[in-house]
This record gives structure tokens, C-alpha cells and sequence, in this order.
């Protein structure tokens, strides 16, 4: 086993949700070996064409990498390790931290052709598809910002794409929506935390009124801007917003969270054209902190 390689354990957690094979029938590779030539690729941010002989043709290992992130393989593994890991108690739901990181694009992940992507074998698109292919301009080039809800564990419970120059505030229901840790005894997904935590980004009426409707106690400190503007509307502007300075610290979180994602090169600086393969790779990601803790 090589440095970086999955554990014997680690691969008795994946054992019982083995990843799709697609394509015509024929001898496979191992999937063990595959996954750790996606997994060197990942850590050490080299090019396809630049893997050692080990883990058998570069095509094979690029071909499943980027298979599984259209059909979803990846995130129903994310979604297994999770529900294993709530029956084990080992999930903190006391509070639930979002935020949201910058990532420069290499040049190699401009360029992708305008076809729409197709999963092999059917006749569907992509479930995480973008027509913008997830790039943006902003102050610091071309980027990619993934939006991040990360338990009190600091491990990630869901993931989100957008360009660069997106919002964060606009984006707080869509990630919250792909909050969803399946029960294996049976019954609906668990969804709701018991308390949501997010800087002043996340700060707005909307978001706070579908927190409320969730029924989800939130802190998200107010900015300057938005208190001068509900002080100034007099009763019409609402009674001021709660904030509690002791569960804010622990915000810092999904910090430590995005610190440990970025130690992967290729989630630090895409390389990938399309946003459903990087999408992919930072599932893939989160899936080996869930196997590590």
C-alpha cells in the first residue's frame, strides 16, 4: 500500500457500496486500484496522462473518475458514510457551520466544448451539470467557489458549486437543501440541525425567514448596513436579530474544514473542465475525511 492509498479498512467502509462499472462488458480493474490512482491524482495535482504505471492505464482511472461524477456514484457514496456515521452517533448536530471558499481555475480547466454532457450508457445529463461550467471572473482571475455545510465534527455534510463572483447569501437554501443524511432503519433523511451558524454574508431577511420556517435557531451577526436600514424603518423594520457571541466562535469550523479539502491540489486549483467532474473531486474529497475520522 502506498502513501495516501485506501486502508483495508477504509475499503470494508466502501466494500458493501461498491462504485458503478459503465460501459461495454469486459474484464474491470480493481476498484481499489482505481480509487487510489483518482486519489494520487487529487493529492499531487499532476496531469492524467502523468500516473504511474501502478495504477494501470491513465485512461481507465480518468474515464471512472470522471463516470462517477455523472452519475451521482460519488455522491451516494458521500451520502452511505454519512448514514454510517449517524447510526454511530459520530455526527455533531449541535451546530451546523456554511460558508463558502475561492479557487483559482488553471488555464487548463477553460474551454470545455458547449455540448451538453452526456452519461454514458443513458440518455440523461449530468446531475450537476452547469451550462457556466462553474467558472467566473473575479478579483482574482478566472474561479470557482465551492460552498461548504460542515457539521460540529468538522467534516462536510454537503457541497455546493458555483462561479467565483457568485453570492453567498443567495446560496444558503441550496445548500441547506442538500443537506440530507439518509436513515438506514428507515424513514425520512435527517435535514435540520439543531443550530446554523454563518458569517455576515449569509445576513438577510430571506434566509433568516427560511430558517425560521424550518424551525432552526440560527446566529448570523447582522451587518452595519442592514441594522442602520431596520433602524431607520422604525417598527416597520422588524425586531433586531438575535446573536450569540459564545456560538460564533465556532464558526471557525468549517474554516479548519476548507483547510483540510484545500490539502488536495486539485480542489486548492481546478483542473477540470467541466463543473460535474470538479464537483466529483471535492465529493471525493470529503468522502476520504469521513473515512479518516
Amino acid at each position: 500500500m502506498g502513501r495516501g492509498d485506501l486502508s483495508h479498512d477504509e475499503c470494508a467502509r466502501l466494500e458493501p457500496h461498491p462504485p458503478k462499472s459503465l460501459g461495454r462488458g469486459g474484464r474491470r480493474q480493481c476498484h481499489r486500484h482505481v480509487i487510489n490512482g483518482i486519489l494520487f491524482r487529487q493529492r499531487t495535482g499532476l496531469p492524467w496522462r502523468g500516473l504511474p504505471t501502478r495504477f494501470g492505464k491513465w485512461q481507465t482511472v480518468r474515464d471512472r473518475h470522471r463516470g462517477w461524477s455523472a452519475d451521482g456514484t460519488w455522491e451516494h457514496a458521500l451520502r452511505t458514510v454519512q448514514a454510517d456515521a449517524d447510526v454511530e452517533r459520530r455526527i455533531d448536530w449541535s451546530v451546523v457551520s456554511v460558508d463558502s471558499t475561492v479557487c483559482r481555475a488553471h488555464q487548463h480547466a477553460a474551454g470545455a466544448h458547449h455540448r451538453v454532457p452526456r452519461v454514458l450508457g443513458r440518455r440523461r445529463r449530468p446531475a450537476e451539470h452547469r451550462v457556466d461550467e462553474a467558472l467566473g471572473r473575479s478579483r482574482g482571475g478566472v474561479t470557482t467557489k465551492i460552498h461548504l455545510a460542515s457539521d460540529g465534527g468538522c467534516r462536510p455534510l454537503a457541497v455546493l458549486i458555483t462561479p467565483g463572483h457568485w453570492g453567498d447569501a443567495p446560496q444558503l437554501t441550496k445548500v441547506w437543501d442538500r443537506v440530507r443524511v439518509p436513515r438506514p432503519a428507515g424513514g425520512h433523511p435527517r435535514t435540520r440541525p439543531d443550530h446554523v451558524c454563518g458569517d455576515k454574508a449569509y445576513s438577510s431577511r430571506r434566509n433568516r425567514r427560511y430558517l425560521r420556517r424550518r424551525q432552526t435557531k440560527h446566529t448570523i451577526p447582522e451587518p452595519k448596513n442592514q441594522k442602520a436600514n431596520r433602524q431607520r424603518r422604525g417598527s416597520r423594520g422588524g425586531r433586531p436579530t438575535g446573536f450569540d457571541s459564545n456560538t460564533y466562535k465556532r464558526r471557525n469550523e468549517v474554516e479548519r474544514r476548507f483547510n483540510a479539502l484545500k490539502g488536495s491540489r486539485t480542489v486548492a486549483t481546478r483542473y477540470d473542465k467541466r463543473a460535474y467532474v470538479f464537483h466529483g473531486t471535492v465529493t471525493l474529497a470529503a468522502i476520504r475525511l469521513w473515512l479518516r475520522y
